[in-house]
């Protein structure tokens, strides 16, 4: 599962997540040593069903639908039985066997991630009231330590520098992590909040890995906590301002938020009182403070509908009234701010009326990619409703299920215009508009379009006159100057990067910050003054040994089997994948020479060229074609034909391969229209040293183009997902870029479904897949209310409860019931080529829960699927894996060691 390098957490006081980004890994990204490079395919062992724990058969029924599915394993959901808990100790010590031979591997690789890491580091300070938060970790340490100092006054706007092996004046440590975690197999902070005065802090702890936090109130005038607990609640809560009241949202049986409570500090627990219920299952409920500290909000959503309801922060023991009444598939949020008086601004004041008070509103009740909506709260009163006041963004709605006819006929990347669009917005493909920011001094914009995400800032004078005229907002896009720098000026060009605002959470701040990075630029913090239009780079994150112009990027667009052009961000190390080199020298001379002619479509696979004029995708950049499966498994047979004795199934998928051609990872996610966007990696570097391409498919059901793209790969569409992924890889292999006999694929969680998925569906073109937490047993889970995140995952995947239609279509695709016994592949793919198996979970995990890869991997163990599995399942952890830094990063090392193997790289 992909945790890329950001440079800030967003949180400048959770001591867990303080700027720590050289600690952030990537667990596919493998790493290897300097020695040299082995080439021998196969080089796992693969392990006979004989050799594996037995896990005993126990049929049971599931009866939906009019079906009924057998399931031998369901036995294994009783996490108290015995049978349980040997077979999990069982796998274990298999998978400890297993990497035995990669014992010193794994070691050599865990040194060259610290060598890629100040271990001893710390952020740059946040301003948060009267302090400068800031994080710190010390080499050998497994967390972080939340600081803090004093500002020197009200104008104190400039961060103190930070020395990472000494104390500031007055610097105090609120929240040692280290000290917290003691005697915890597990630790993490969920969330962290403080009174204006500083004085107050709420934190909540899990030390299981179940996503249950216990609340506690720090006196941090003496560094003690408030005796009263609260127990087992979600992450997160809020303190109000003045220190007085304490809101915070428990949990029901099925994991799921849904009540928010009210807690006067200083008194018992015990008299707590509920302020708000969340009914509909669907629904997931959280509580904090409006940005400008006059409301407390409530939010609660499901995957496709949002209410927000606000309470005055000087009334907390009122009624809590909804800002906008909610309404079935509609999603919105909102903030507050104020355009100042004349000359409030100084020079940069404007002629007009008073302070005008305004409401931000972002929703997608007009336009599927959302609007935003300024409303002047002076002369609109509640209740209010979506759409009143004045727009000043909209996305496309080309593609989307919600638009119009003939804007739904067309395709997700077609150009959008839109007269009250700022320019920059104006003729952006995949346009979505994400969120809007309003300052004293500034108003910041974020949005995403041909599948990258973008930032914009204006004056707020500017803003004033636009909203008093009635005209377009004209923002200025925001990219950091690369003049000084090859990589960013690379990544810049290349469209390769990752850009967003940071760290902003006053109003009065005079200034905006971003970070910045891209797969070879590692991440970097600006700061940017908008009215004299001054950048300042407050941090360059340094990476020991490490060489940005030792390597490119570039993105491809592979046209899928359903026409539809698909992008996959490649990088890799100059030198080693000549073909790569090339393409990217011919997309670099035609932008150079400013072309404006095409040169047609690529129209086979196997061919790379620039975009044809009937093409919507960008025309500067490279376009191939995927194989057509049938053309896939034609070949298969056809060397299965041509091959003798036992290679004529198991290694027919070997003669179509280019043996010499670079070894590949790829990875992808597709779900919950969450963008996977390209991000620097401390451990990918070494992987691209041994010669390997990575690979990140953007495929449907995420957000990268926007809100269609999600909505073609979700629910009775899933399928697009897989067959997205599966295409660009055929796509990438068939140009002679990389080797299918070293391809390994990687994905977590939703993206463990799609390998799951992929596995089945294609398992030829891959010679290895990770499946972190993967949701491979995606049908009964859906089947089951009761069980944590099912109801209110059915706005993603679909109801297979009431819907018959739901039930047939997942059934056709998830992982654990459409496992293929070696037999079955032969004769449907021509192949009994089944990709190794490494796979992970969490006994604790409450999103994914242990019993579902469990299961998967009983079934891939058996005799008949002949699959060479193994899993390493953690006691102590919940979805994202175990806690502390070192142990993560042994445990990516173990994982990449794996990979390494998995290519033919065993040293």
């Amino acid at each position: 599962m992909s945790n890329d390098d950001a440079m800030n957490s967003g949180d400048a006081m959770n001591s867990d997540d303080a700027m720590n980004s050289d600690d952030a890994i990537n667990s596919g990204d493998a790493m290897a040593s300097n020695g040299d490079e082995s080439t021998q395919h196969g080089a796992l062992p693969a392990a006979t069903a004989a050799g594996y724990p037995q896990a005993r058969r126990e049929p049971s029924r599931r009866e939906a639908q009019g079906d009924v599915f057998v399931d031998s394993y369901e036995w294994m959901r009783d996490k108290s039985s015995p049978d349980v808990t040997r077979y999990v100790t069982e796998q274990n010590e298999l998978f400890a066997r297993r990497m035995v031979p990669y014992r010193d591997l794994t070691k050599t690789l865990t040194g060259e991630l610290r060598g890629r890491v100040h271990e001893t580091d710390m952020s740059v300070p946040v301003r948060v009231h009267g302090y400068w938060y800031f994080g710190r970790t010390h080499e050998g340490e497994q967390y972080g330590m939340s600081c803090r100092v004093p500002v020197q006054g009200d104008d104190d706007w400039t961060a103190p520098h930070v020395d990472p092996d000494a104390p500031l004046p007055g610097e105090e440590v609120i929240f040692d992590s280290n000290k917290e975690a003691q005697g915890h197999d597990f630790f993490r902070v969920g969330g962290m909040d403080l009174s204006r005065n500083g004085r107050w802090m709420l934190y909540g702890v899990d030390v299981h890995g179940d996503e249950r936090y216990d609340l506690r109130i720090r006196d941090l005038a003496t560094g003690q906590d408030l005796p009263e607990h609260i127990d087992g609640v979600a992450s997160g809560g809020m303190i109000t301002p003045d220190g007085q009241w304490v809101f915070y949202t428990k949990v029901d049986e099925a994991w799921r938020p849904y009540s928010v409570w009210r807690h006067r500090v200083g008194t018992p627990v015990s008299e707590d009182q509920e302020a708000w219920r969340e009914n509909d299952e669907r629904f997931w409920v959280g509580v904090g403070m409006s940005f400008d500290e006059t409301r407390i909000v409530i939010e609660t959503d499901s995957k496709t509908t949002t209410e927000v309801l606000l309470l005055p922060v000087d009334d907390p023991t009122g009624e809590f009234v909804p800002f906008i009444p909610r309404r079935q598939d509609v999603e919105y949020d909102v903030s507050f701010a104020s355009f100042e008086a004349e000359g409030a601004e100084g020079a940069e004041g404007v002629a007009g009326a008073g302070t005008i008070p305004v409401a931000l509103v972002i929703h997608n009740v007009t336009n599927p990619n959302f609007e935003i909506d300024v409303i002047d709260m002076r002369s609109h009163k509640p209740p209010y409703a979506l759409g009143e006041g004045q727009v000043i963004a909209v996305g496309s709605p080309a593609g989307c299920e919600k638009a119009d006819a003939s804007q739904r006929a067309l395709p997700v990347d077609t150009p959008f215009t839109d007269p009250r669009n700022p320019a920059i917005l104006q003729g952006l493909s995949g346009l979505r508009i994400d969120g809007i920011g309003m300052y004293r001094h500034f108003v910041t914009l974020e949005y995403r379009a041909d599948g990258m995400p973008h930032i914009a800032v204006m004056k707020k004078s500017a803003a004033r006159r636009a909203f008093l005229d009635g005209k377009p907002w004209e923002f200025t896009p925001v990219l950091p100057d690369v003049a000084d720098s090859a990589a960013d000026a690379s990544a810049c060009e290349t469209k390769l990067y990752n850009i967003g605002f940071v760290e902003n959470p006053s109003y009065e701040a005079p200034s905006v910050r971003y970070s910045f990075m891209s797969f070879t630029t590692p991440v970097q913090l600006h700061q940017l003054d908008v009215l004299t239009g001054v950048d300042t780079v407050l941090r360059k994150r340094e990476v020991p040994t490490y060489d940005a112009s030792a390597y490119r990027e570039m993105r491809v667009w592979v046209r899928a089997r359903d026409g539809q052009n698909v992008p996959v961000s490649l990088v890799w190390r100059r030198g080693m994948a000549p073909a790569l080199d090339t393409a990217a020298d011919d997309v670099q001379a035609r932008r150079a020479a400013g072309a404006a002619s095409t040169q047609g479509s690529a129209e086979s696979a196997g061919s790379a060229e620039f975009a044809g004029s009937a093409d919507t995708a960008p025309a500067d950049e490279l376009h191939i074609v995927a194989p057509s499966v049938e053309s896939m498994i034609a070949a298969n047979r056809a060397a299965c034909a041509n091959a003798a004795g036992d290679a004529q199934t198991a290694d027919a998928w070997l003669s179509q391969d280019n043996p010499q051609a670079p070894a590949m990872f790829v990875t992808g996610y597709g779900a919950y229209g969450i963008s996977s966007d390209p991000g620097f990696s401390v451990a990918r570097p070494s992987l691209l040293d041994r010669g390997v391409v990575y690979a990140l498919a953007h495929v449907r059901g995420g957000g990268e183009m926007g809100r269609a793209w999600y909505e073609q790969g979700r629910r009775d569409h899933k399928i697009a997902t897989f067959t997205d992924f599966i295409d660009v890889t055929a796509a990438l292999q068939a140009q002679g870029w990389v080797a299918r006999s070293r391809t390994v694929a990687c994905g977590g969680s939703a993206g463990g479904l799609l390998m799951g998925a992929i596995a089945n569906m294609a398992p030829y073109l891959y010679a290895g897949i990770e499946a972190d937490v993967p949701f491979v047993d995606a049908l009964t889970s859906m089947l089951d209310p009761d069980l944590p995140l099912t109801v209110t995952e059915w706005d993603e995947w679909g109801d297979p409860v009431h819907n018959p239609a739901i039930y047939r279509y997942m059934k056709s695709y998830s992982p654990y019931e459409n496992t293929m016994t070696a037999a079955e592949r032969n004769a449907r793919y021509g192949t009994t080529h089944f990709p190794h198996m490494f796979i992970t979970t969490s006994m604790n995990d409450t999103r994914v829960l242990y019993v579902e890869p469990l299961k998967w991997m009983a079934r891939l163990q058996e005799g008949a699927v002949g699959a060479d599995a193994i899993a390493r399942i953690e006691i102590e952890a919940g979805h994202g894996g175990g806690s502390g830094r070192y142990h993560q990063w042994e445990q990516v090392s173990e994982e990449n060691a794996w990979t390494l193997a998995t290519m033919g790289i065993t040293r």
